[in-house]
Order: structure tokens, then sequence, then C-alpha cells
């Protein structure tokens, strides 16, 4: 059987009823994979790059991992809360060496690690105009870490602040847990999201291509 880990924050957590409508893009990968595929999410609320790794949960995830297996990392949200040294990392610093690091656990086993920039916050100014770059040089700062260690990247960020100021303010709201947050997903935007994953996982070839049903 194929596998898919996936590490990240709230914005990918497979969640529960308890915290209905909130939904993680893993759920809505679902969506788009063959039925030999095997999706485990390792993903958790508020977690940085920094915390996840603290925490024991990279651990986890290298006790698990084997060759053959897929390794999703979508981290961003978490890492830039400066007040927070419990999750804080400097984008050319910690954030990149951490991203490398759990690159490295996927590599040294002969498992394909594959970055993903974090999903846009739905901002926009009283006039309807969509506010991008909410999450600063993290973004950024991903992509040059994949493209030196010859990591594939998605810039979700990218296409994501691209597709919320093409639809719009009232379109975009049903995706998020709106009017509450702007941040966290319902299973509308969950599975919209993971859709702009899937495209691009299949312009990466095998061995990733064969994951989905487009």
């Amino acid at each position: 059987m194929k596998r898919i880990l996936y590490a990240g924050d709230s914005t990918v957590k497979f969640n529960r009823f308890d915290s209905y409508p909130q939904t993680g893009i893993s759920q809505g990968l679902l969506l788009y994979l063959k039925d030999d595929v095997f999706l485990r999410s390792f993903a958790e609320n508020g977690r940085s790059t920094k915390s996840f790794i603290d925490e024991g949960r990279l651990q986890e995830i290298e006790k698990t991992i084997a060759e053959g297996d897929v390794f999703l990392i979508q981290f961003g949200h978490n890492d830039a809360k400066m007040d927070d040294p419990l999750r804080y990392t400097e984008a050319y610093g910690s954030f990149q060496e951490n991203l490398k690091l759990m690159a490295d656990v996927a590599r040294k086993v002969g498992a394909w690690p594959v970055l993903i920039t974090p999903v846009a916050r739905r901002y926009f100014d009283k006039d309807g105009q969509f506010l991008g770059g909410s999450h600063g040089e993290y973004p950024k700062a991903m992509k040059e870490l994949a493209e030196r260690e010859n990591v594939p990247c998605i810039d979700l960020n990218a296409i994501s602040e691209n597709y919320l100021e093409c639809v719009g303010d009232l379109a975009s709201r049903p995706m998020y847990v709106y009017p509450k947050d702007n941040t966290h997903l319902t299973y509308h935007g969950a599975a919209i999201y993971a859709g702009m994953i899937a495209r691009e996982i299949k312009k990466l070839g095998e061995p990733y291509s064969g994951l989905l049903v487009l």
C-alpha cells in the first residue's frame, strides 16, 4: 500500500466532530487519492516547525516513515508568532533549519519529502480588495530552502492568494470558518485547497502522480 504522511498545523489537521465545521486539508486530500493510498495526518492545531519538533511529533513520524512513502510538510502559520518563544522561528534561520530536518527524516530512509507553503488567510479590506502577504517572508524562505536542498515545493500560498483575489470576499466566505475567523477552513475550503495541492503533485510526475485519481 502506498502511504502519505502529512505534517502541519490546524489548516492541515484531520478534525473530528467536536471541532466541526473546521476541516483540515488532509481531509480534503482524501478526495483526490486512489483507493490503495493510505494517508495519515500528524498535524496539530497551533504548531510551528519548532513546537512540532520540540513536542516529539517529528520523532513519531521518524519511527513510522519508510522507503517509498511521501512526506508532505506544510508550515508557516505559527512560525511568525514573535511573542511566543515556544513557537517562533526566524524565516531565514530556524524555520529553514527545521524544514531541512523534516525533509532529511524522509530522505534518509528513501521516502519522498514535499514542502508546501502555508495556505492564504482570507483578508479583505472594507472595499473588498484582497490583502495578500499575511505570511511575510516564510513562503519565500521555504521555497528558497527547497531549491537549495533539491526538494519539491508546492507554493500553495501563491496559488491560494491568487484564487482568493479572483473569487473575492463574498464567494470565499464559505471556504473559511467565517465570521469566526479567516484562517481555519470548512470542508468546502479544504476540498478546494486540497485540489490545488493535488494538481501540483500531479505535475511532479512519479512517484507522486501515481497517488492520485486525477
